[in-house]
C-alpha cells in the first residue's frame, strides 16, 4: 500500500468516526411530554368551516394552525384515509385499499362488519401510532378510529372500544379527556373519532339545512372538548383536528347502474359507489375489459396498473384488476338499490382527490405550534410525521413529509 492510499484511507477513517462522534444516541420518549390527541370529524370538507357555524373550531384555528385544506389519499374514502393518516401510507401500501374489499385468503371485507375490524389480518400491512407509542414505553388510548379495535401485530393501545353508533360525542369527550387526565399510566397519544358529518352529508347533501345543523353540533362538542380539556388541567395537549376527506353534493337521479357497465355475468363486483372495483371471471376477462376500459359517459375505467400514476394506486394485491372512477356527483349502484335512494339531494365522497370538494379539514392548537400560522394546501400523508414527532417516536418509513408542516411548528 503506498503512503498516499494509506493517508488517504486513515483520513476517511477519521472523518466516519467523526461523524458517529456528533449523531448522539437517541433518548428514549419522555412520558411527561404534553399528551398528543387526534380528532377525526368524518366527512367535515375543508371549507365547512367558512358557513359561520363553527366558533370552537375557527378559535382553534385562530390560535394555532389552519390548512387551507388537505388532499385525501386515492381512493378518498373512511377506512383507508383513517389508516393513512395514523401510519403515513398511502392505501396501496398499507393495504386498506377501500371500505370494500376482497382478499384471496381472507375474502370479503366491509367497513360495517365489526369481524373485519377486530381482525388484525386486515390491518397487519403497516404499524399505527398507538402500536409504536406502546412499542416505545409510552400508551396509548383510542375511541372508535378504524383499526383501533384489532390487536395490529399482536400490540393493543392500553385503551380502546369497540365502535359503538350510539354513544353520544359527549361520552366520548367525557371518557378520552378521563384517560388523558388519570395520573397512571400517564396516556401520551389518543384519538377521537365523531361520524356525524359523514352520515349526515350521505343522507342529506353537504348543503342541506340538517348539515348546517349537524356542523354546528360538532362544533359544540369540540368546544366541550376544549373545556374539560382545561377543567382537568390538560392545557398543554397538542390537539390535532383533522377529517379523513370532504363532501360531494349528488342531485336526484344522478345515478349509474353497474348493470348498464358490464355484464354482471363476466365479473365479481367488489365495490360500488364512486371507487368501483371488479374481478373478471375466469375466462371472460376479455369481455370484461372490452365493456369497461377506457373513457365513458360519467365515469373512467382501468387495468388496475394503468390508473393515473398522481393517484398512487394500483399495486396491492387487494385492488382489484379493473377499477373504476366516477364523476363526481354521480353515484354507481346496483340497479335494485334505486328504489332505496331518497328524492332529495344527497352527499357522496370517493372522487378524485384533488377535487375541492375532498378536501380535507386540518387545524393543530398547542405549545408546539404556532399561534396563527396558516399551511396551503397539502397531503394527508404527511400527518403521520408530524404526529411521530410530537410524540417523540421513530417515524416508520412513510409516504409523508414533514416539510409542508414545519412553519407551523413552534
Amino acid at each position: 500500500m503506498t503512503p498516499s492510499i494509506r493517508a488517504a484511507l486513515a483520513l476517511l477513517l477519521c472523518s466516519v468516526l467523526a461523524a458517529c462522534a456528533s449523531v448522539a444516541p437517541s433518548a428514549p420518549p419522555s412520558p411527561d411530554a404534553p399528551p398528543v390527541l387526534l380528532v377525526s370529524i368524518d366527512g367535515f370538507r375543508s371549507d365547512y368551516l367558512d358557513r359561520g357555524l363553527t366558533p370552537n373550531l375557527s378559535r382553534l384555528a385562530d390560535e394555532g394552525v389552519r390548512g387551507e385544506g388537505m388532499t385525501p389519499s386515492y381512493p378518498s374514502l373512511t377506512f383507508p384515509n383513517h389508516y393513512t393518516l395514523v401510519t403515513g401510507l398511502r392505501p396501496d401500501h398499507h393495504g386498506v385499499v377501500h371500505n370494500t374489499m376482497h382478499d384471496a385468503q381472507l375474502g370479503g371485507f366491509k367497513g360495517s362488519d365489526e369481524a373485519n375490524a377486530s381482525d388484525a389480518r386486515w390491518w397487519n400491512g403497516a404499524e399505527p401510532l398507538w402500536v409504536t407509542a406502546e412499542r416505545a414505553g409510552l400508551h396509548a388510548a383510542t375511541m372508535f378510529w378504524p383499526g383501533s379495535q384489532a390487536p395490529i401485530r399482536g400490540v393493543r393501545p392500553t385503551h380502546w372500544k369497540a365502535y359503538d353508533a350510539a354513544m353520544s360525542n359527549d361520552a366520548r369527550v367525557d371518557e378520552v379527556v378521563a384517560w388523558l387526565a388519570q395520573p397512571t399510566p400517564r396516556i401520551r397519544f389518543a384519538t377521537l373519532y365523531f361520524e356525524l358529518l359523514d352520515k349526515t352529508g350521505h343522507s342529506n347533501g353537504p348543503d342541506s339545512p340538517e348539515m348546517q345543523r349537524d356542523i354546528a353540533a360538532i362544533d359544540a362538542a369540540i368546544g366541550r372538548l376544549v373545556q374539560e380539556l382545561d377543567a382537568h388541567g390538560l392545557h398543554d395537549t397538542n390537539l390535532v383536528i383533522v377529517s379523513d376527506h370532504g363532501m360531494a353534493e349528488v342531485p336526484p337521479g344522478q345515478v349509474i347502474a353497474i348493470e348498464d357497465m358490464v355484464d354482471v355475468e363476466d365479473v365479481d363486483v367488489v365495490s360500488t359507489g364512486q371507487v368501483v372495483g371488479f374481478i373478471p371471471k375466469r375466462g371472460h376477462a376479455r369481455a370484461a375489459e372490452a365493456r369497461l376500459l377506457g373513457r365513458h359517459d360519467r365515469y373512467e375505467c382501468w387495468k388496475k396498473e394503468a390508473l393515473p400514476e398522481r393517484w398512487h394506486f394500483g399495486t396491492h394485491p387487494r385492488i382489484p384488476p379493473i377499477v373504476c372512477q366516477v364523476d363526481e356527483g354521480w353515484d354507481a349502484i346496483r340497479r335494485s338499490e334505486f328504489a332505496k335512494r331518497p328524492a332529495h339531494a344527497r352527499g357522496s365522497h370517493g372522487y378524485d382527490p384533488a377535487l375541492p370538494s375532498m378536501r380535507a379539514l386540518f387545524i393543530a392548537r398547542g405549545p408546539a405550534f404556532r399561534a396563527g400560522a396558516r399551511l396551503p394546501v397539502f397531503d394527508n400523508v404527511d400527518v403521520y410525521p408530524l404526529l411521530a414527532k410530537l410524540i417523540g417516536v421513530p417515524a416508520l418509513p412513510n409516504d409523508g413529509t414533514l416539510a409542508p408542516l414545519q412553519p407551523a411548528l413552534r
